[in-house]
């Protein structure tokens, strides 16, 4: 059960309450329930209806697992979905950019629900207005924006051949921020007295969980367009450290990481980083190969499907590389054969190691203030999606940012849909601005401008 310490006469925002009472008298954080003679007086914490995570392991699995103990029950328990799950999303790869699509944003929703219905639970906002339904409402305009985005920048040939389209991409953001204000003032209008102090907790808890849940979905989806590889290779390398921490630490832990997760060890976080750089290494390898995914995913306006056929770039063809002269002397080789992207691999897989795991410990933090064990019951032995997603957000970023720094120049795709956007006459005249740079630079011959 979750607990949340009311403000007594030792705690320094005391004060704070005090003043706000004398100001308003029914003003304040009341939850249902309370009564005055608890506010001021009873020092004992206040126990929200946050109901303890169920068991939901299939009663098939449990009964073949009966004779072992609770450790090795819980092992095989996560063992067997943890293996159920990588065949889910191997099998979603197959089915292509629009399948991937489709799963982030399923799984951005039930993050979203689980963290939304943490609050709604501690809180106790039951009897708050339109708390629900203002949640799901700025949802739904924070993905209208983001989408609205990628739409605009990936889908210019569509957006050209539908007229609908060009007077919802050009007046795109104005609308998003209509539907946002329209939401800010539907909120305004819901405040009750005795819950102004609650309602805007949960007008926080709502913005915070949207900037951590759909702004670094979205991040992945910009990750996707850039060639599926940089979708698949840090999500499974999140993935393998996890199984590597956890079975490092399983079978040799021994020292205690970090007070926010008590089960986590030393042992398991050295053991799952040279883990996950190995596999990491030889995976970007198995990937390179391959065309589907290196290619940036393109929408191709022809077959209104999309396309991941291109000549790869320089990242992922093999370059020969000197090592370095005491690595030569240890293993007897000059030189090796290499795709440039498995030493970006290295830096992935370093920071999913490294980093990558306080989102993990980020999340066990909010899970410790609130005293709860998962943020749902979805998977068995797992909790919740967000329980499984918690260090896939923060390495989104960090690929997007990597990829941002030191992989992608300006987009010329992306550039050539955003001036078929534009008016014939602005197009003419950034036609003849690039033309005259052209032949001051040399690079368009007299013939073939006379000729033009």
């Amino acid at each position: 059960m979750t607990e949340l310490r009311r403000r007594g006469g030792g705690d320094p925002d005391s004060t704070e309450n005090i003043s706000d009472k004398e100001a308003d008298g029914d003003d304040r954080l009341a939850f249902p329930g309370e009564g005055e003679g608890e506010m001021e007086g009873d020092s004992k914490a206040d126990t929200p209806d946050v109901p303890p995570s169920t068991d939901n392991t299939p009663q098939c699995l449990n009964k073949a697992l009966e004779g072992l103990s609770s450790r090795w029950k819980n092992w095989w328990i996560r063992g067997i979905l943890s293996l159920t799950m990588i065949i889910g999303f191997f099998l979603i790869i197959y089915l292509g950019p629009i399948m991937l699509i489709l799963v982030v944003m399923g799984v951005q929703i039930k993050c979203f629900h689980e963290i939304i219905t943490i609050g709604y639970r501690v809180y106790r906002s039951y009897e708050l207005p339109w708390f629900r339904t203002l949640s799901w409402y700025f949802l739904i305009c924070v993905n209208y924006f983001f989408y609205g985005e990628t739409v605009a920048d990936y889908f210019g040939a569509l957006v050209q051949r539908e007229e609908p389209l060009q007077f919802l991409v050009r007046y795109h953001r104005f609308i998003s921020f209509a539907l946002y204000l329209a939401g800010f003032c539907m909120f305004v209008l819901s405040l009750v007295k005795k819950h102004y102090r609650l309602q805007f907790y949960m007008f926080a808890w709502t913005h915070v969980t949207l900037l951590i849940v759909v702004t670094q979905s979205h991040l992945v989806i910009q990750n996707l367009f850039e060639g599926m590889i940089w979708f698949i290779v840090p999500i499974s390398i999140v993935i393998c450290n996890d199984i590597m921490a956890y079975l490092f630490g399983f079978f040799f832990g021994r020292t205690p990481l970090i007070k926010l997760s008590p089960k986590k060890t030393w042992e398991g976080f050295i053991g799952g980083f040279f883990a996950t750089v190995v596999f990491s290494f030889f995976f970007a390898y198995l990937l390179s190969q391959y065309q589907y995914f290196v290619c940036p995913v393109e929408y191709n306006s022809e077959t209104n499907r999309f396309a991941v056929e291109c000549e790869p770039s320089n990242l992922f063809m093999i370059q020969e590389y000197t090592l370095p002269a005491v690595v030569q002397n240890a293993v007897r080789w000059k030189t090796v054969n290499l795709y440039p992207f498995q030493i970006h691999s290295i830096a992935l897989s370093t920071f999913a190691s490294l980093i990558g795991p306080f989102g993990g410990f980020f999340a066990s933090g909010f899970k410790r203030a609130f005293k709860i064990k998962d943020f749902a019951d979805t998977i068995p032995g797992h909790g919740g999606i967000m329980d499984r997603f918690d260090c896939q957000y923060l390495m989104a970023t960090f690929v997007h940012v990597y990829i941002a720094s030191f992989i992608r120049g300006p987009n010329p795709s992306k550039v050539l849909q955003q001036l078929l956007v534009l008016q014939p006459e602005q197009q003419l005249s950034i036609f003849n601005t690039l033309r005259n740079h052209l032949r001051e630079q040399g690079m368009l011959p007299p013939a073939v401008e006379e000729a033009q």
